[in-house]
């Protein structure tokens, strides 16, 4: 996190918590997931994120970083569709920095989405601490959710630039959130900075941070939201909580672009940030497990993932492609899923049998689109070859 130090006067609040503040009860579905979090991923992924070295802009040691992340999410099952690289510079530097985003589409609300995000950058030191352990737990949250179906999409983003004032989530603000037309509809953005305990002390509260700056009009937004996130830890782990604010990380950006925040920031702050010393050996990394373990039970809740169809092992028959929206009228777009072969064909077959629309792809994107205007209104059958792997879903078009 980039700051100097936390004001010393804040007022915080531990809240007791219930089961049903917000409507929240516990899913047994979630929990089996939750789980199955691994005490040596986080330990491992944190050793393996120290040995990288001081990962500032423009060193080998940031590109080495964003190449092991991104080796690490493709070792999860997700495809290189899915992985977008974000290249940018800044006044005052000719570094090229890149933001990582990892895309997962849902399957009711394609279009809108919940971003889970942290930064990979660091200054001085490695960075274990401030940020490899929002790293990790980020890591954890992608691998344990791969293949879990979520009605709203999710994009797991690394951000770079942060110790450097936010320049990486401040880019992707300004060139990806509001350059896209329409503008990105993002139902909330749960930032993960500094969340690994401090040795030698009993780390068992997470802060649970929201937004209390201006603009306002979202600020009951996010409270609710972290209120919900309080419920989360208090469902699937044994952690308590403190609910505080947000300031200076990467939610702020969005924070300032009117977007709803919500975060997780360790109780127990660590004197060692923005040094040599931040390092594993002056971390609880049991702490940093049980902090992931509420993030993935709060990523599964924010983004209502499935309660009846929660398979961890190999792809489902559908390997998570799906057609959208649906109904739809002019457009209807194809996410590819976590089929990795690029070249495919689709078409839209009638009730009477009679194909009605055959277009090959090459080179496609995760999300293609194909007008479909010209067809008549009806009930078709839509048909995805790739690579031996046919899908088939039922489509209307109004």
């Amino acid at each position: 996190m980039n700051f100097t130090k936390r004001n010393l006067l804040l007022i915080v609040f531990t809240l007791l918590l219930t089961t049903n503040s917000f409507g929240q009860t516990f899913e047994q579905a979630y929990a089996n997931v939750v789980n199955q979090c691994s005490q040596s991923n986080i330990t491992t992924n944190l050793t393996q994120y120290e040995a990288l070295g001081v990962k500032r802009r423009g060193t080998p040691a940031l590109q080495n970083t964003l190449d092991w992340l991104k080796n690490k999410y493709l070792s999860y099952g997700y495809t290189s569709n899915q992985l977008q690289e974000y290249s940018y510079t800044y006044t005052g530097s000719t570094a090229v920095c890149k933001n990582l985003v990892v895309t997962k589409i849902g399957t009711l609300y394609p279009n809108t989405y919940l971003i889970v995000c942290g930064h990979y950058d660091s200054i001085v030191g490695t960075g274990t601490n401030d940020n490899g352990s929002g790293v990790v737990s980020i890591l954890e949250i992608a691998r344990l959710l791969q293949n879990v179906p979520t009605e709203y999409s999710i994009k797991f983003i690394n951000f770079s630039g942060e110790e450097d004032g936010l320049r990486g989530s401040q880019n992707y603000v300004s060139s990806i959130v509001n350059g896209t037309t329409p503008k990105m509809n993002i139902r909330l953005v749960f930032n993960l900075d500094e969340v690994g305990g401090v040795a030698g002390m009993v780390n068992n509260t997470i802060t649970c941070e929201r937004d209390t700056s201006s603009p306002t009009s979202n600020n009951a937004a996010s409270n609710t939201f972290t209120n919900e996130l309080i419920n989360c830890v208090g469902l699937y782990t044994s952690l308590g909580t403190v609910l505080s604010y947000a300031y200076a990380s990467d939610y702020m950006p969005f924070q300032s672009n009117n977007e709803v925040i919500t975060g997780f920031f360790e109780t127990n702050e660590t004197t060692h940030r923005h040094s040599a010393t931040d390092l594993l050996v002056n971390m609880d990394p049991v702490y940093n497990y049980n902090v992931a373990k509420a993030a993935i039970g709060a990523t599964m809740h924010f983004a209502r993932a499935s309660t009846t169809v929660l398979s961890l092992d190999a792809n489902s028959s559908d390997f998570n492609v799906s057609f959208f929206p649906n109904p739809t009228k002019d457009i209807l777009n194809i996410n590819l899923g976590s089929i990795t072969e690029t070249n495919y064909t689709f078409s839209l077959i009638d009730i009477n049998g009679k194909e009605v629309l055959n277009k090959t792809l090459q080179n496609a994107k995760l999300i293609e689109s194909i007008p479909v205007s010209n067809l008549s209104k009806g009930i078709y059958l839509g048909v995805l070859n790739s690579g031996g792997k046919r899908i088939t879903k039922k489509i209307v078009i109004e």
